[in-house]
């Protein structure tokens, strides 16, 4: 015996809805998400404390930036950031153990951590005196 079993057009095209549709939200949300800024900014002077590449399959560079107390302040702030730009990252890295002032976007609702850790990326980076 040979059967054969065949969709028809409209049960392929539901069945490609209900799969791609899925997808194509998450895709254009996540793009908004890391397309818009909520906030921009800049944190410090400070240190850098921290700053390494990390995560399993999307890499990005984590750092944390200790900021110099203000008077009257007994414990000093941490900030948090994300880089995704390799050029800022060398910058940073070569700043390392130098007071920076650092120029953030600051970016809500992104899906994973796979486009960072934090809210918090970094954009550009000023040595001070």
């Amino acid at each position: 015996m040979n059967f054969q079993f065949q969709l028809s057009r409209k049960v392929k095209l539901i069945i490609a809805g209900v799969v791609l549709v899925p997808f194509l939200v998450f895709a254009v949300y996540t793009w908004s998400a890391l397309t818009y800024s909520y906030s921009r900014g800049e944190r410090g002077p400070g240190y850098v404390q921290k700053f390494s590449r990390k995560g399993w399959i999307c890499k990005t560079w984590e750092g944390q930036l200790a900021l110099l107390p203000l008077p009257g302040t007994f414990s000093p702030e941490r900030f948090d950031f994300t880089v995704r730009d390799d050029n800022v990252a060398q910058y940073i890295n070569a700043s390392l153990g130098k007071r920076v002032v650092l120029t953030y976007q600051q970016h809500k609702g992104i899906p994973t951590s796979c486009f960072g850790e934090t809210e918090y990326f970094v954009t550009a980076v000023k040595a001070v005196p």
